[in-house]
């Protein structure tokens, strides 16, 4: 009787554990390729609909970008606001990136770069609005990190155009 008591969990945890070993071993064979897809994308999103926001036109760039970065942005460092250098510049850059470098992201071409240049964005973006870390700055930087380290994965215009550049890389 003592017997039948003490196998019987053992056979359910047994169980419960191959359950899981089932199931981590279906969760291990998702291609890689697809979670960096999935990350080029939602690190694009945002970025390019904040660059919408910016244009009127074709390279018109609206009167709210002028704005924001002659008026309102300002770069806070070591408890100092100081006002972005050259706005109408640094409003076009941040407009033309805004909405190139997600394209690229998503396009899967030239990945690591593009998303170099959206890490340094969100440096920047982390100095204007310091409260926005937690929410919205460190998952773009961990997204873009990701993509900066590991690479766009196979299904990525890089994995066409250039290959032999993906060799060293664990791809799925």
């Amino acid at each position: 009787m003592m017997t039948e008591a003490v196998t019987a969990p053992r056979g359910r945890l047994s169980s419960l554990l191959a359950l899981v070993q089932h199931a981590e071993g279906l969760l291990a064979a998702i291609p890689r390729s697809l979670p960096l897809l999935a990350m080029r994308f939602a690190l694009a999103v945002p970025f390019f609909y904040s660059g919408l926001t910016k244009w009127d036109g074709f390279l018109h760039l609206s009167n709210g970008a002028h704005y924001l970065f002659e008026e309102e942005f300002k770069l806070h460092i070591f408890g100092n606001e100081i006002p972005y250098p050259f706005p109408p510049a640094m409003a076009t850059a941040s407009g033309l990136a805004e909405i190139i470098l997600p394209i690229l992201l998503v396009l899967g071409l030239g990945t690591r770069f593009a998303a170099l240049g959206l890490l340094v964005m969100t440096g920047i973006i982390q100095l204007t609005v310091p409260d926005g870390w937690a929410n919205f700055h460190l998952p773009w930087a961990a997204m873009a990190l990701t993509l900066v380290v590991f690479g766009p994965g196979r299904i990525a215009l890089d994995a066409i155009v250039l290959p032999g550049r993906h060799r060293g890389e664990v791809l799925g």
